[in-house]
C-alpha cells in the first residue's frame, strides 16, 4: 500500500468534516454541481477580501503577488504541467472558449467531437460551422457507450482539424477514454482539446500521460474551490503558435508602428482585470485536493457513488442510467411515475441535496439514449456510508 492509496481513516473523514460546516446540516450529494468549499478556501477568500477593504485592491494584489502567482503554480502540480502553460479563467467554459476559438477552420475543415458532450460546447462548434464551413462530426462510440478510439482512429483524414471531447459528461458517470484519445490525437498530429471540469478534483490527470494539447476545468465542482473559477492548459509548443481570439494589455503589449505583441505564456489569453480573491480561494482548493492524494479522493468517492448506483438499482421503479464498466461519482437514475425535478425538491426537503440533469444538457446523448430529466446525485470523499444509506432510503420511500 503507497500513501497515494491508504484508505481514509474514520479520525481523517472526521477532520475532512470538520473542515466542512455544510454536513452538520445537508446531505451534500451535489458535487458535480459546485461541492462545499472547505473552510481554509474560504478563509482565503475571505482574508483577501478583508486586506482589500484594509488597504486597497491595487495595493493587496501588490502585497500578495507571491501568493497569487502560486496559484499557477499549485494549478500545473495539479494537472502534470508546467506553470507557463497555465491560464487562470472566471470558469471551465470561458477557458474552452480561450482554447477553440483561437483555432483556424476553413470550408471543410473537420471537428470531431462526441456523443456525450456539453450542450455549450456543441453550440459553439455549431458557431463556427456557420461562420467559417467547418463541419461537425461525432466520433462512434463502443457497445459500452464510450467513445471508441479505434473508430476515431478509422475517421481522421487530412480534413480534421481538432478532436474535441468531454472526458466525464455531466449524466451517467461515464469515463470517455482520455488517454487513448490521446494516443490517436498524437499520432495523427492533430489538435486535442479535452473539457475536463467532472474530472478535475475527483481523480488524477495527467496532461502529458493523456496526450491533451488543451485542457479546461473548473474550480466549483469537485475541486471544491470557489464558483466564477476556472483554468485552461494549452501545450507550451502550442503556445507560441495559437494566436488568442481576443487579447488586452495584459496578454499582449503595444510595440508601436502598429505592432503587438503577445505574452509568451499561457497568460496571453487572460485579460487585465480579475477576481484574485477567488483566485487565491482556487490556489487554496487545489493545495486542499493535492494534500489529501487525488487517487485516494478518487478510490473513496467512486466507492460510495457504486453504494449509491447499487443500492438504488435495487429499489422498484427505480431506473440508474449510468454507463461505463467503471462509472464515476455522478449516479442518475429516475423514479417511475415521478418528475426528477419532484424527487430532487422532495429530498431536499429532507435536506438531501441533488440536482437534475436536463435532455438540454448533453442533446446528442440524451436523444441517442431517448434520455428525459434525470436526478443527479454526486456524492464526494467527505460524504459518508451512513449518508447514502439514508439517500437510498429516501429515495426508496418516495417510490412507494
Amino acid at each position: 500500500m503507497t500513501l497515494e492509496t491508504k484508505p481514509f481513516s474514520a479520525a481523517e473523514i472526521a477532520q475532512l468534516r470538520d473542515d466542512t460546516p455544510g454536513v452538520s446540516h445537508r446531505i451534500h450529494l451535489n458535487n458535480a454541481g459546485a461541492a462545499l468549499m472547505p473552510t481554509p478556501v474560504v478563509a482565503a477568500v475571505t482574508d483577501y477580501l478583508n486586506r482589500e477593504a484594509q488597504i486597497g485592491g491595487y495595493e493587496t494584489k501588490a502585497e500578495r503577488s507571491e501568493q497569487i502567482e502560486g496559484v499557477y503554480s499549485s494549478v500545473a502540480r495539479l494537472v502534470g504541467a508546467a506553470p507557463d502553460e497555465i491560464a487562470l479563467a472566471e470558469n471551465a467554459t470561458v477557458a474552452w472558449q480561450w482554447a477553440f476559438y483561437a483555432q483556424s477552420f476553413k470550408p471543410g475543415d473537420r471537428i470531431l467531437t462526441t456523443t456525450a458532450e456539453y450542450a455549450a460546447n456543441y453550440l459553439a462548434y455549431l458557431q463556427v460551422a456557420k461562420r467559417t464551413g467547418a463541419v461537425i462530426e461525432i466520433i462512434p462510440d463502443g457497445a459500452d457507450g464510450l467513445l471508441d478510439p479505434d473508430a476515431l482512429d478509422r475517421i481522421i483524414d487530412d480534413r480534421t482539424r481538432l478532436i474535441a471531447i468531454t472526458w466525464v459528461p455531466t449524466n451517467g458517470g461515464l469515463v470517455n477514454p482520455a488517454h487513448a484519445v490521446g494516443k490517436v490525437a498524437r499520432r495523427h498530429g492533430i489538435p486535442y482539446l479535452l473539457d475536463a471540469c467532472q474530472a478535475v478534483g475527483q481523480m488524477p490527470v495527467d496532461v502529458e500521460a493523456i496526450g491533451c494539447d488543451m485542457l479546461a476545468a473548473t474550480g466549483r465542482k469537485f475541486l471544491r474551490g470557489p464558483r466564477g473559477t476556472g483554468f485552461l492548459y494549452m501545450r507550451r509548443e502550442l503556445i507560441e503558435r495559437t494566436e488568442p481570439a481576443m487579447i488586452d494589455m495584459f496578454g499582449a503589449e503595444w510595440a508601436g508602428a502598429n505592432q503587438y505583441t503577445l505574452r509568451s505564456d499561457a497568460r496571453r489569453f487572460e485579460t487585465w482585470e480579475s477576481d484574485y480573491a477567488a483566485r487565491v480561494g482556487l490556489g487554496t482548493a487545489v493545495d486542499y485536493a493535492l494534500s489529501i492524494g487525488l487517487e485516494r479522493i478518487e478510490q473513496r468517492s467512486r466507492s460510495l457513488a457504486t453504494q449509491l448506483r447499487s443500492g438504488l438499482a435495487a429499489i422498484d421503479g427505480v431506473t440508474t442510467y449510468d454507463v461505463g464498466q467503471d462509472p464515476v461519482a455522478i449516479v442518475t437514475f429516475t423514479v417511475h411515475g415521478r418528475e426528477a425535478s419532484d424527487i430532487a425538491a422532495a429530498l431536499s426537503k429532507q435536506g438531501i441535496n441533488v440536482s437534475v440533469s436536463r435532455p438540454t444538457s448533453t442533446p446528442i446523448d440524451s436523444t441517442k439514449r431517448g434520455l428525459d430529466a434525470l436526478v443527479r446525485a454526486s456524492p464526494h470523499y467527505y460524504n459518508t456510508t451512513e449518508e447514502i444509506d439514508r439517500t437510498i432510503a429516501a429515495v426508496a420511500n418516495k417510490s412507494d
